[in-house]
């Protein structure tokens, strides 16, 4: 489970950090899509820093379990959120890659537990 753990803390991190950047370079799907759900764009670098620390907790928790499952956790909750602004909103076309990170991130928690 250490194997598939890995794989998946680097791949969603890679995500992570990559959404935080378009969040902070403010590209204009991601204004576009967040500003759509009635997100305002000065909570933009806040989100960025939740998704840049987020990865770096999945990274860590590598090595260090506790953080990886903490991690894990918000970085689910994270998406909860996203996943229900786009609801909220009945932004069902913007829904489909919360959705996905969702998944991933749950898988992420699991496979950190199991590995324990």
């Amino acid at each position: 489970m250490t194997v598939a753990y890995v794989a998946v803390a680097v791949l969603l991190s890679i995500a992570l950090v990559g959404s935080g950047i378009a969040k902070l370079t403010r590209a204009d799907q991601v204004v576009t899509s967040l500003t759509g759900i009635g997100v305002p764009l000065g909570l933009f670098p806040f989100l960025a820093t939740c998704e840049f620390a987020g990865a770096a907790g999945l990274l860590v928790g590598i090595w260090w379990p506790p953080l990886g499952i903490a991690a894990a956790i918000g970085v689910v909750l994270y998406f909860v959120g996203a996943v229900g602004a786009h609801l909220r909103k009945r932004d069902f076309g913007g829904l489909s890659a919360p959705v996905v990170l969702l998944l991933v991130s749950a898988a992420a928690l699991v496979l950190r537990l199991l590995s324990r």
